[in-house]
Formats: C-alpha cells, sequence, structure tokens
C-alpha cells in the first residue's frame, strides 16, 4: 500500500495504460478467432435473420419519411441520414407482403449499394450473434421460397436464417422500385 501511496500521477496512468493496452490486445484474440462468424440479428414479423458484420453500415431509430409518389409499396420514402438522401424499404413488405408495423423497437438497417446506401427497416435489431464452426456444421436449408434467393440456411439453436444483403440488393425486382 506504501508502495501505491509513492507512486507520480504520471507512473499511475502508465499503469492503466499498460493494464489496458493487455486487455485490449486479449479482446482483439477473441473477436478475431478463427473459425468465428460474426452477424447482426434482426426480426422481421416472425422471422429472425442474421446479415454478416460487414454487410451492414449502420442502425438507427427510425426518422421522418418524406414519401415518394409512384413508387412501389414497399418503398416507405427517402430519409435524411446526415445530409444523404436515402431509400427506406419495408423488408418485410418487400420480401412476404406483409407490412411492417412501426414501433419503439423498429430500427433501420443501412446497407450499402451500388451508388449510394438504401435503408431497410425491420421490426427489431436482436444485437450481434457470432456463429463458430460447430454451429456451421449443423445447419438446416432455408424452407420458404421468398427467402431461399437471399438465404443459404439456417444456423444455431434459433435456427437464424443467414440473409444476404449483397444478394438482396443485387435483385433486380428489388433495384426496380417504380411502380
Amino acid at each position: 500500500m506504501n508502495q501505491a501511496a509513492n507512486r507520480t500521477p504520471f507512473e499511475i496512468l502508465a499503469r492503466y495504460e499498460r493494464l489496458s493496452l493487455a486487455h485490449a490486445s486479449d479482446t482483439q484474440d477473441k473477436f478475431e478467432a478463427p473459425g468465428l462468424w460474426r452477424g447482426i440479428g434482426f426480426r422481421v414479423g416472425s422471422r429472425l435473420l442474421v446479415s454478416g458484420i460487414d454487410e451492414i453500415n449502420e442502425l438507427l431509430a427510425v426518422p421522418l419519411l418524406t414519401p415518394v409518389p409512384g413508387t412501389q409499396p414497399w418503398l416507405l420514402g427517402v430519409a435524411n441520414v446526415r445530409g444523404n438522401l436515402v431509400p427506406v424499404v419495408d423488408i418485410g413488405r418487400f420480401l412476404f407482403g406483409e407490412r411492417t408495423q412501426h414501433s419503439e423497437r423498429s430500427r433501420l438497417l443501412v446497407v450499402r449499394q451500388g451508388g449510394g446506401s438504401v435503408a431497410l427497416l425491420v421490426d427489431e435489431v436482436l444485437g450481434q450473434r457470432t456463429v463458430d464452426a460447430a454451429q456451421r456444421q449443423q445447419t438446416w436449408e432455408e424452407d420458404d421460397p421468398r427467402l431461399a434467393r437471399f438465404v443459404d440456411n439456417r444456423v444455431g439453436e434459433q435456427q437464424l436464417a443467414i440473409f444476404s444483403m449483397a444478394r438482396l440488393v443485387r435483385a433486380p425486382d428489388f433495384r426496380q422500385a417504380a411502380a
């Protein structure tokens, strides 16, 4: 105890830095462990989906939307996201024809597409999900034909559907929002 009392403020800060760096390097190894896949889980209606963490740029609360006339019913309008106009798509309505009921849990997933971004309205974001090698070996095929073109398989105890945002934004019917 006497030794700690004799330390200068600089020595105390240097010790905190060493401890912090040691902890940060250990944490980084856990995140980059081989065989782990990380994604963001979300709910669309009653379906649980997950997309690669690298496919989703941002999560947002639902801002004010400006409707765009003459578009498909699943295109809700555009939102101003830090000075950029971003189209907002009701992904539940696009995939299943079921309108997403706006609630306090509703969020937008911002995804890159050629020439900009698009925001997808989902019922709820479930947070980060990690899938290990053992879970990837035990998979189930997607049985819903409306999802099959965007989902390869389902994984984990919750049978999360691994949803490809890249396939979604390249789909011809998704790119054709004009009515």
